[in-house]
């Protein structure tokens, strides 16, 4: 059974260790908006591109008030090689466990030429100061993606 979260939704608790630092929770981001994104797997095309847009406007989520968090089911010790190789400067959590993944309903089975698996679906959450989903994008399409999202924390 897939959990489908949507706008208005109580964001749910995760305490999941980083890259470079200690375990980071949503109680301790309380009053931050937080922009959590799903991707499948460090060091892909579309996941690599995707960690550069963020990256690259953090400066402006940071003047919007909002922290930036990548989640995949990567090791800590691959998302430090990726955060090395493409100088990201976002926060990439692992979720080896996969908890958060199914707590957020994008652990999910998927199919790639015709063969299903199982595997995260690029997802999107934007997370009010209160820990309340304002804003769910599925299946997000990289290009252009980081700056709607920077333009829905801005409204918050």
């Amino acid at each position: 059974m897939t959990v489908k979260l949507s706008a208005g939704d109580k964001a749910p608790a995760f305490k999941l260790p980083g890259a470079g630092a200690a375990a980071v929770s949503l109680a301790s981001l309380k009053g931050k908006t937080v922009v959590v994104y799903f991707y499948p797997k460090d060091d892909t095309t579309g996941c690599t591109r995707e960690a550069i847009d963020f990256t690259g406007l953090k400066a402006d989520f940071e003047a919007a008030g909002a922290v930036v968090i990548g989640v995949s089911p990567d090791s800590v010790e691959s998302h430090a090689k990726f955060a090395a190789k493409h100088e990201l400067d976002v926060m990439l959590l692992s979720d080896e466990s996969k908890e958060m993944l199914e707590a957020y309903g994008v652990w999910a089975e998927k199919s790639m030429y015709g063969r299903k698996y199982m595997g995260v679906e690029r997802t999107t959450f934007l997370i009010d100061g209160k820990g309340r989903i304002a804003r769910v994008w599925n299946k997000v399409k990289v290009p252009g993606h980081a700056a709607e999202v920077l333009e829905a924390a801005r409204a918050l």
